[in-house]
């Protein structure tokens, strides 16, 4: 029988922003393609829906065309004017979870900008622009086809007001382009894309029906993402509630002064000022005992009795992610092991309907997937839906799963052997062992709130 480590073990997961639902948009230049994005944006009123504009991806320009640009003598409506390649890699990069650097272009220079965007764990994008319906590789990507319709005066008075208070246009500028090059490509390129649309609409943010149908489809989208991503996590909790605890986990030696420490940890009739004090003592262990898991080479060195003394130095550097907010209790004691230690932040909290865990937040070290380790802290685990999405998060940023090592004073059984199935090389360093579903009171007590 294989053991709990061999990777035809290893379970499955997938957090709720793998395969992002993509809308696009696209319509005349002036049609109301980003007033319609942004009024579904409104109406889902969701902190996971994103929007991408297809100017974004404007290829660099070499120097005669970025004077002809300034000329307004270079054609940016066809085709050839975007980085589709770019386009494709990134959407792709997002469906499977990835992160991706989205370009920043510059319309007032006419040149895209040397930093980027980065956007991650969006559940929902919304890609618009003149030709989002254009090539057939981004067809393959989408889950729903929207074409933008408006008659060409209304267009162009559009366009004319934006690209004189936006782009640093003049009238006659705007007028040169409309004749030269949006007019004709609009009969070649744009108008084409109807007949590959799921939903046509006029009058743009006006059509309300559209703007429902829309925001609906997304809605039960949605909904089958959650209901799925909770079947997922309730399978996986569902069969290793008796299976033994993986090699990977590293429970601390329970000595004397360790149970005392807990004793007056876990004493309800502990003052504030002594949980504090001693948890910070337990939390400098755990981390303590978590960079063991760190590469170590050998190091000789002279002591001041000048004998020489064969050691260790660490190899690479560690860095650290907190999970918020409770994870916030682990950093006196980080700083007293690693007093310079590169921190990130993570926020996931649980839906108070659905009890799914949420990915709200996250700011990471720069860098991190360069770091010898990572400890992700978090002082209780319960079912590990939290650890679980922690994990892939750091996975989804380039961090090797060798590295990282989890630290968290109280954790469920079935929460550990629910990590360690789908992420069998992370490293546990835990304090204790508890029931599957202890309420989180250290933050509370720690805290003071």
């Amino acid at each position: 029988m294989a053991s709990q480590d061999s990777p035809s073990q290893k379970a499955h997961y997938s957090p709720p922003w793998n395969n992002v639902t993509i809308i696009g948009i696209a319509g005349s230049s002036g049609s109301g393609k980003s007033s319609l994005s942004r009024a579904i944006l409104s109406a889902l009123n969701l902190p996971w829906v994103a929007i991408v504009g297809l100017d974004s991806f404007y290829k660099p320009l070499n120097e005669e065309d970025h004077a002809k640009a300034h000329r307004n003598e270079l054609d940016l409506d066809a085709p050839e004017a975007i980085d589709f390649d770019l386009l494709v890699e990134l959407l792709q990069d997002l469906k499977h979870g990835r992160r991706a650097e989205i370009p920043i272009y510059s319309f007032n220079n006419h040149q895209r900008e040397s930093k980027t965007t980065s956007l991650y764990s969006p559940h929902v994008l919304v890609l618009e622009g003149i030709l989002a319906l254009h090539d057939p590789r981004v067809l393959e990507l989408l889950d729903m086809k929207i074409f933008c319709e408006a008659d060409a005066d209304t267009c162009l008075s559009r366009r004319l007001l934006r690209d004189i208070a936006e782009r640093g246009r003049d009238a006659e500028g705007c007028i040169k382009q409309w004749f030269a090059f949006v007019k004709p490509n609009f009969e070649r390129f744009v108008e084409p894309q109807r007949k590959v649309a799921d939903i046509i609409v006029p009058r743009g943010i006006e059509n309300t029906v559209a703007i429902t149908m829309v925001t609906q489809y997304i809605e039960r989208k949605l909904i089958e993402k959650s209901k799925a991503h909770r079947a997922e996590l309730k399978k996986l909790g569902s069969n290793c509630e008796n299976e033994p605890l993986a090699s990977s986990v590293a429970v601390l030696e329970q000595t004397s002064q360790l149970k005392g420490i807990s004793t007056i940890i876990q004493d309800m009739d502990t003052s504030p000022e002594d949980f504090i004090f001693y948890f910070d003592r337990i939390a400098t262990l755990l981390i303590e005992h978590a960079l063991n898991n760190t590469n170590f080479g050998v190091k000789t060195i002279e002591t001041p009795t000048k004998h020489v003394y064969n050691g260790y130095q660490r190899n690479g550097e560690p860095s650290a992610v907190v999970i918020l907010r409770a994870g916030a209790a682990f950093e006196t004691g980080l700083k007293r092991v690693i007093p310079d230690c590169k921190t990130g932040r993570i926020l996931i909290q649980s839906n108070i309907r659905t009890g799914e865990p949420e990915l709200h937040y996250q700011k990471l070290p720069i860098g991190i997937q360069t770091q010898d380790c990572v400890l992700l802290l978090d002082p209780q685990m319960s079912s590990g839906g939290a650890a679980l999405m922690s994990v892939q998060v750091l996975l989804d940023h380039g961090v090797a799963e060798e590295r990282i090592v989890f630290v968290t004073y109280f954790a469920g059984k079935m929460g550990l052997n629910r990590l360690t199935k789908v992420f069998p090389l992370v490293k546990v360093v835990v304090c204790e062992i508890v029931a599957d579903y202890e309420p989180r009171w250290i933050e509370k007590r720690y805290f003071r709130c």
